[in-house]
């Protein structure tokens, strides 16, 4: 056994202000997503008026006692459109996870109809695209929990064309065998009918779900006939007449328990029994203290690797060459994966090391693991005359190619190109997640204020005009603040870099599931059709 020594001092001044400012970032994340709840919880009583769940509250009924739920992107859209990112928090309008259902894991993606009626909101339609690529790679039921106004209007220029993309994803998840479940709780309308149409069951609750192309007033105004809602679209209707519900139910929870039943029924595997790997020999609570507080400071990504890995154990590939990125193999409770981190920027030497890496993992199969912290690749008279060009481009095209699941964390900076070939979100990572640490840019802040600085110069030299440097200086820093504002970790969740913040001492338990998730997918073969399962 290769097992990594630590030399982390957990009772050092250093350590303690590292676990002081991590931990102040996930009381930030924290409170922005009690923001949410609240937010929905706030209607309770109008839900209960009606005899009706909260939505976080059918999700929870839906689910195995005790078994658990991952949330994914739970602050998508924060600070843009209808979510001001202080007050009137969001989270995409909706609530995406993976579960156990009925000892199955499932993909859950649920209306917040709290919020907002549960409309859609562009961010909020890139979060459900996402969900049904995680189910779709993953090989996850999905189950809808439907209750919504459909498109919000004010943005339907944003979200029309793409939109359709959601129903496309529905009809090939259907004709790739992956069954589909929309429970229609309320209101499902307009372009947002056809998601339990294009589902392969729909349960119905008796005079609360309406599914209809268009509601009373539009058939007024269209064609001048007075329609009620039951008439047009009700859960009578759809269960005894057009056919477009399988199953009516009296209540959420009576939906909610048939939904379960229903799970229950379907030819698909359960949750096989995993026994757990050894743990780590260096406690997990540590991982709030690694990262420095100064993202400028280096530190060794030895020591997250020796608090993941069972019995922290690690063989490193290559250890005296390309030092500054680290390759090796380990297990994550019991299964075999290959590592990849950072502890500095990425050289030419590093680049050809991680390309072998990738490639020999592929060729046995083996899922890799990226701990991203870089400022990207090295620059400089030295480096490109060492290759820099050409041996990055055989890192970047062996992770762009490699079949096997990949899983990203960004743990520290993600600058440059080091985003991409330490397998960013534009390289389709199975599933990628942030410490509150992290931060994305094309570069640093002050590296693209000096930039600036120096091209402007260069610019009014050319020129002959005069230099002023107290406006040169104010216009980089203006720069500066932008980048550091838009490479935080908070930006980059809301537009879904990511599929969530975690807090650190989970990595190995979020790892854990999402080889579980790639190793269950792989061994169940999926019985495709043409087209998709269609109602007659």
């Amino acid at each position: 056994m290769s097992v990594l020594a630590s030399r982390l001092n957990p009772k050092s001044k250093a350590f303690a202000a590292n676990a002081e400012a991590m931990q102040a970032k996930l009381a930030e994340l924290r409170a922005l997503e009690a923001k949410v709840i609240a937010e929905s919880a706030s209607k309770r009583d109008k839900f209960e008026a009606r005899g009706q769940l909260l939505p976080r509250e059918r999700v929870a009924r839906l689910l195995d006692r005790g078994s658990g739920f991952l949330e994914l992107s739970s602050l998508a859209g924060l600070g843009l459109h209808d979510d001001d990112g202080k007050k009137s928090v969001l989270g995409g309008g909706s609530i995406v996870g993976i579960g156990v259902v009925a000892g199955k894991r499932v993909l859950i993606s649920a209306s917040d109809s709290a919020i907002k009626g549960g409309t859609v909101a562009p961010m909020g339609l890139k979060k459900a695209l996402r969900a049904q690529e995680i189910a779709r790679e993953n090989k996850l039921p999905l189950i809808y929990l439907v209750e919504s106004g459909g498109a919000n209007l004010m943005y339907q220029s944003e979200m029309f064309v793409e939109g359709g993309r959601s129903f496309a994803n529905q009809a090939r998840l259907s004709a790739a065998g992956i069954p589909q479940i929309a429970v229609v709780h309320g209101s499902s309308t307009a372009g947002g009918a056809y998601l339990p149409g294009l589902a392969d069951y729909v349960v119905l609750v008796r005079e609360r779900s309406s599914i209809y192309l268009a509601g009373p007033p539009l058939v007024k105004a269209a064609i001048g006939e007075d329609a009620t809602d039951e008439e047009l679209g009700g859960s009578e209707l759809h269960a005894s007449v057009t056919g477009l519900g399988e199953y009516l139910t009296e209540n959420d929870a009576h939906a909610l328990a048939l939904t379960r039943e229903l799970m229950d029924k379907l030819n698909w595997p359960s949750v096989p029994v995993q026994a757990p790997g050894p743990a780590p020999l260096h406690d997990a609570d540590e991982l709030l203290g690694v990262v420095p507080a100064d993202e400028r400071e280096p530190y060794d990504a030895r020591e997250v690797i020796a608090r993941i890995v069972d019995g922290s154990d690690f063989l490193e590939f290559k250890a005296a060459y390309g030092s500054e990125t680290l390759c090796g193999h380990a297990r994550i409770e019991g299964q075999l994966v290959g590592i990849l981190a950072n502890n500095g920027a990425i050289q030419p030497q590093g680049s050809t090391k991680a390309a072998q890496f990738i490639q020999l993992c592929d060729q046995s199969g083996t899922p890799l693991v990226f701990l991203q912290n870089t400022t990207g690749y090295m620059v400089g008279r030295e480096a490109e005359r060492q290759g820099a060009i050409k041996h990055g481009s055989k890192m970047i095209q062996a992770v762009a190619n490699a079949r096997v699941p990949k899983f990203t964390f960004l743990l520290g900076g993600s600058f440059g190109a080091g985003n991409y070939g330490m397998c960013g979100r534009g390289f389709d990572p199975r599933f990628i997640f942030s410490w509150p640490s992290a931060r994305t840019s094309v570069m640093g802040g002050a590296q693209a204020a000096k930039v600036m600085d120096i091209i402007n110069r260069a610019k009014l030299e050319r020129m002959g005009a005069p230099v002023n440097d107290e406006a040169l200086a104010a216009m980089s820093d203006q720069l500066r603040q932008r980048i550091e504002r838009e490479s935080s970790v908070l930006f980059g969740t809301a537009r879904l870099w990511d599929d969530g913040v975690i807090d650190p001492r989970d990595t190995r338990r979020v790892l854990a599931l999402g080889l579980a998730l790639a190793r269950e997918a792989e061994a169940h073969p999926l019985r495709p059709n043409a087209f998709g399962v269609a109602r007659f």
